[in-house]
């Protein structure tokens, strides 16, 4: 039977896209279309995860009017949700796009987990089925506070039963790489900022292996965009895989397609490591190509379970 892989979101995002033919700082513009959606990494992971048939739950912290917005598109989009509510308004966010110029993001202030939100997710987590899967994606804030303390708790009882994988930053990361996790999947951004200023401008081989010797996690994924993807697993030599080349039309969410598709590699099809990550690449280059998250056509692509 396949493990339960449960997704946290500790950072939800009301978001809305708006498409202007160009535009330009400083001046009142109108947009030609607008649309909604949820963001969050662990929304996108469960989303892809649901589109592939995998069991995914997402869990999540919404709150007031744009919270209430976000659990219901959610669950529109079938994606399976279990919610733990907190007093603030979840952050809102807007995506600005034009044919000429970068897609630019703004995002609203953080949304910190609440006491009572964080022990109601530490005691869902306690009654999961031992050998499910816990995915803890995205920023987490207020990780180190005393609120959050029931939920770090948590996540030091499931690492005694089943696998953690981790594709997060700041003290969350800090925090989790010190636990033998099954792996760390981060941005070439997130893995400089693990390092000082003198070991920064080493390439990323060498501070690759360095990771593998010095922290917990039995395997490390560093994504870079369009570049190479840099892997490693305890024990062995850095290796790196190729995506393949598309027109980008947006990058959002195209690494967290890749750990959805990794994650059901591994523990769904019983995949080695570094297959499931190769079989993984076709999937988030789709994704660049295309607007919105994890929302590509799945055809023409490997199927999982065979290595093409």
């Amino acid at each position: 039977m396949s493990p339960h892989i449960h997704t946290l979101t500790g950072n939800l995002l009301w978001e809305k896209t708006f498409n202007f033919p160009t535009w330009e700082a400083g001046r009142t513009q109108r947009a030609q279309s607008a649309a909604f959606q949820v963001g969050g990494k662990g929304i996108n992971v469960a989303k892809m995860l649901t589109r592939l048939g995998a069991p995914a739950t997402a869990l999540c912290f919404p709150g007031g009017a744009t919270g209430a917005e976000c659990e219901a598109w959610v669950r529109a989009q079938g994606i399976a949700c279990r919610t733990f509510p907190v007093a603030q308004d979840t952050r809102a966010g807007l995506v600005v796009r034009a044919p000429d110029q970068p897609e630019t993001t703004f995002l609203g202030p953080d949304v910190p987990i609440e006491g009572a939100a964080a022990q109601a997710c530490a005691d869902y987590l306690d009654d999961c089925t031992e050998g499910d899967v816990l995915a803890i994606c995205g920023s987490v804030p207020g990780w180190n506070s005393e609120d959050c303390a029931p939920l770090r708790a948590a996540v030091d009882r499931w690492l005694e039963r089943g696998p953690v994988v981790a594709d997060t930053y700041d003290p969350p990361l800090n925090w989790l790489i010190e636990r033998p996790l099954a792996w760390v999947k981060i941005n070439r951004t997130e893995f400089d900022a693990l390092f000082g200023d003198q070991d920064r401008h080493e390439p990323v081989v060498n501070r690759l292996r360095l990771a593998a010797e010095t922290w917990s996690p039995r395997a490390w994924i560093v994504t870079d965009g369009p570049r190479p993807v840099w892997f490693v697993e305890h024990g062995g030599a850095p290796a790196s895989l190729t995506p393949p080349q598309v027109t980008e039309v947006s990058p959002t969410g195209s690494g967290d397609v890749l750990h959805a598709c990794l994650l059901h590699a591994v523990f769904h099809h019983q995949t080695a490591f570094p297959d499931g990550l190769r079989q993984a690449l076709p999937y988030a280059a789709a994704n660049a190509a295309h607007e919105t998250a994890a929302d590509f056509s799945l055809n023409n692509l490997p199927q999982f379970g065979s290595i093409a």
